[in-house]
C-alpha cells in the first residue's frame, strides 16, 4: 500500500498509545465488530476459512474478526512496523498471523486464495491514483465469490457531515491527542484526509470498477450517522 508520505513513520510514533485513544472513541469497537460480523456472515460456514484483515493497525480489527467467528484464519496485514509490534504483543489463537507488508505486495506473500478480507480505514490512507490497483490486487487475492468489507469515514458531499467531522475533530480528537501523544500530527492528518477522501458514491463505483459486485452500502448508527460507513463488495463466482 503506497501511503501518504510520513504517514507510515507517523503511526509508529503514535502506536504506543493508540489504542488508548481508540478507547476514547464512542463506537469505535462496536463498529469494527459490526464490519467484521458483515464479512463473517457473507463468507460462509466452511472450516477454517481465511481472511484477510488489511490495514490491521494494532490489532483492533483483528480482535473484531476473532470475535465474530473463532476458527477463522486470519492474515492481518500492516505497513507500520510500529503498530504490528502492539498488534503481536496481544494474546492471539493459533490461527492469527501478522505480516508487515503493504496492500499492493500482497501477491508476494504466498497466501492461498481468502474467503474475506476486511479493510477498515485503509482505502482513505491511499493515495487516490492508487486506489484502484489496490482494490484490483484484493479482488484478485479473493477466492471466487469471496467477499470484501471496506469501513471508512467519508463526508465529500454532505454540508453537515462535513460540519460534524471537523467539530469533533477541532473539539475533541485533536486536543486529546494533544494530551495523549504530546503531538496531535496524525490526528490533524486524520481530519484532513476524512474531507479529501471519495464520496460513498465514489468508493462504490471504484469497487465496481475494480470487478467486484453485489457492492452494497450502509451508514454508520450514532453520532457517526453519515460520517462512518460500511461497504460490501464480492469476486464474482464465475
Amino acid at each position: 500500500m503506497r501511503t501518504t508520505p510520513g504517514l507510515d513513520d507517523a503511526f509508529d510514533r503514535a502506536a504506543g498509545r493508540y489504542d488508548l485513544l481508540t478507547r476514547l472513541n464512542p463506537g469505535y469497537h462496536r463498529h469494527l465488530r459490526a464490519a467484521a460480523q458483515a464479512l463473517v456472515e457473507r463468507i460462509g460456514a466452511g472450516p477454517a476459512p481465511l481472511v484477510l484483515d488489511l490495514g490491521c493497525g494494532s490489532g483492533a480489527s483483528t480482535a473484531a474478526l476473532v470475535a465474530a467467528r473463532d476458527d477463522l484464519r486470519v492474515v492481518a496485514v500492516d505497513a507500520s512496523s510500529g503498530m504490528l509490534a502492539r498488534a503481536r504483543a496481544k494474546p492471539w489463537p493459533a490461527g492469527v498471523e501478522f505480516v508487515h507488508a503493504t496492500a499492493e505486495a500482497l501477491p508476494g506473500l504466498g497466501l492461498p486464495s481468502a474467503a474475506g478480507a476486511l479493510a477498515a480505514y485503509l482505502v482513505r490512507n491511499i493515495p487516490e491514483d492508487g486506489r484502484d490497483e489496490v482494490l484490483r490486487i484484493i479482488r484478485d487475492r479473493l477466492a471466487p465469490g469471496g467477499w470484501l468489507v471496506v469501513q471508512e469515514y467519508s463526508v465529500a458531499g454532505r454540508r453537515s457531515a462535513v460540519l460534524a467531522w471537523t467539530l469533533v475533530c477541532r473539539l475533541v480528537v485533536v486536543p486529546l491527542a494533544r494530551l495523549v501523544h504530546g503531538s496531535p500530527r496524525l490526528y490533524g492528518y486524520l481530519w484532513r484526509s476524512v474531507l479529501d477522501f471519495d464520496s460513498t458514491a465514489e468508493l462504490a463505483d471504484r469497487l465496481v470498477g475494480a470487478g467486484f459486485t453485489e457492492v452494497a452500502h450502509r451508514d454508520a448508527t450514532g453520532w457517526q450517522r453519515g460520517i462512518l460507513h460500511t461497504w460490501v463488495a464480492r469476486r464474482p463466482a464465475g
